[in-house]
This record gives structure tokens, sequence and C-alpha cells, in this order.
């Protein structure tokens, strides 16, 4: 019998891993900024034992352990590790971190540092590696953050936003992110919607250089025909998936609205479905990715 008993549940408990340089260690230190207690690269198999040691008197009660492929053999006992942290009732939440390859190649480049799955060959081949070695865990993660074309700043604004905002006894924590097209759209959404079926404001003179957050554009937007019927049934679709959702216990949800820019539309309709999960009780964090951007 483990040292942990069945009756009793670990709280807390997170998992950071990701592609390299992709932001783990940044993750990492903004959640030991949090109060956590963080672990670098600890081999998986020593996972369940980190877990024992939260439920002991005088023990961190709240843990991050930062997993990655230079674990090399030991990656592979992840699987088990996870499969020991179920039967120990462990109540671990999985962060996963990505970027776009061009993004992870710059940073490479800015660092001059090899890639370690690649020390050496290009860290494109590097990249292509460690993606196909994370690509089940990915599936399984409670949290998946892009952090392409993200600032350190803004990344450790997305973790606190995640970890400070909604302890896990408080439910599924939700983030609604608008964004543009033309820039890229975000990668880590649960739910994507396009709203580029609307008449956009930047044909309005007036309205052309005003975000989606002022009043007039907002007034614009919602007085559209399709609006009404559009906002209908997306709530609809909410309140028939989100309650599934934090019945399985899934810890967060991204829903992202995209237009042309993200300056107008998208602002406006992601600043209803925000109003939304408040009315519903829900931790909501809107994020208006590019309303500022050219």
């Amino acid at each position: 019998m483990s040292e942990l008993d069945e009756t009793r549940h670990v709280t807390g408990f997170t998992i950071i891993t990701g592609l390299s340089g992709a932001g783990r260690s940044e993750a990492a230190h903004c959640l030991e900024d949090l109060g956590y207690f963080v672990v670098d690269n600890l081999p998986p198999a020593l996972l369940p034992k980190m877990a024992e040691l939260t439920t002991r008197p005088g023990g961190p009660a709240r843990v991050a352990i930062v997993v990655d492929a230079r674990g090399g053999v030991f990656f592979s006992e992840l699987s088990k590790a996870l499969e020991e942290l179920k039967k120990l009732h462990a109540d671990y939440r999985i962060v996963f971190l990505e970027a776009s390859d061009d993004d992870l190649v710059n940073r490479y480049e800015a660092t001059r540092r090899r890639h370690p799955l690649a020390p050496a060959d290009r860290v494109v081949e590097g990249i292509r590696k460690e993606r196909h070695i994370l690509g089940e865990l990915r599936g399984h993660a409670d949290l998946v953050i892009d952090t392409s074309g993200l600032t350190p700043h803004e990344l450790r604004d997305r973790i606190r936003e995640a970890f400070a905002d909604a302890p896990p006894e408080e439910g599924i924590q939700v983030s609604v992110v608008s964004f543009g097209f033309k820039f890229g759209a975000p990668r880590d959404a649960d739910m994507q919607l396009d709203v580029r079926f609307l008449p956009n404001p930047h044909w309005v003179p007036e309205l052309r250089a005003l975000p989606g957050t002022d009043q007039r554009v907002r007034d614009y937007v919602q007085s559209q025909d399709a609006y009404g019927t559009f906002i209908e049934r997306v709530t609809a679709l909410l309140d028939a998936t989100v309650p599934g959702f934090v019945a399985e216990g899934k810890s967060y949800l991204t829903v992202s609205i995209g237009c042309t820019g993200g300056h107008h539309r998208s602002v406006v309709v992601a600043e209803a479905l925000g109003a939304y999960f408040r009315d519903h009780g829900l931790p909501v964090v809107v994020v208006h990715r590019d309303v500022d951007r050219g």
C-alpha cells in the first residue's frame, strides 16, 4: 500500500510540459512567484513520490513539476507515472506550452542554444522530433498555451490568469480571446468562432479607428440582423457543452473569436461571451489579443 491513503487527495499538483523554447521555465518562475514549490526536470518515475510528499505535515501545499523530453528514457515512463497518480487519487493538472516552428527557431537563434533533441542537427529537426514525442501528451493536457508572439511578460499574465484567479476548487477557468485571422489563429483554443460574416465597422469612417470596446462600435455590431441570432445560437451551444466540460473535470476552457483584424467584431463578441460566463458564475478572463495591432 502506498504511503498516500486512498481517502486523501493531493491538490495543487501541476505538471508543466511542452516544447523546448515555448516558455516552460518562464511558466515555472511565475508559479514559483505565486507560491508553488517548483521542481525542474524531475524524472517522471518520481512524480508519485512527490505527490506523496505534499500530503505530509509541513509538506508543500502546491507543487509544480517541469517534465520535458530532456528526461530521455525517463520520459517514456510518464504515462506509467500518470496512471500511478490516478491510483493515488492525486488531483493533478497538465499545462502544455507550445509555439509555432518559426517562433521556436527564432528563439533558438536569438539565444544561440542547441535544441536538446538535435544537438548536432538543425533546430527544425529537433522541433519535429519533440512534437512527435509530445503529441499524445498534448491531447491529455488540461491547459494548452500557445506562446507564439507572446512576450515573457504576456506569458506570465496568462499563467497568473489561469492559476491566481481560479483555484481548482472553484471549477473551470474560462478564457475568452478575441483575435484577427490576419495575424494567425490561436493554437490553444478549445472552441473557435469566426465572426467575419458580420458587417465590418472598418468600412464605416467614423468607427474605423475605434476599438470594439467603444460603445459606438458595440452598438453598430449588435444592431446587425445576424448578431442576435448568432449570440443566441452560441450561448445555446455553451449551455449544452460547458456543464459537460465541468462534469468531466476539465479545468480550463479557451474560447477564441476571430474577425479579420481582431479590432472590432471579435472584440464585441468576446465581451458579450465574457458577460455570459460571468452571469453563469464562472471565473472568466477576456483577452483582446490583436485590438492594438495595426
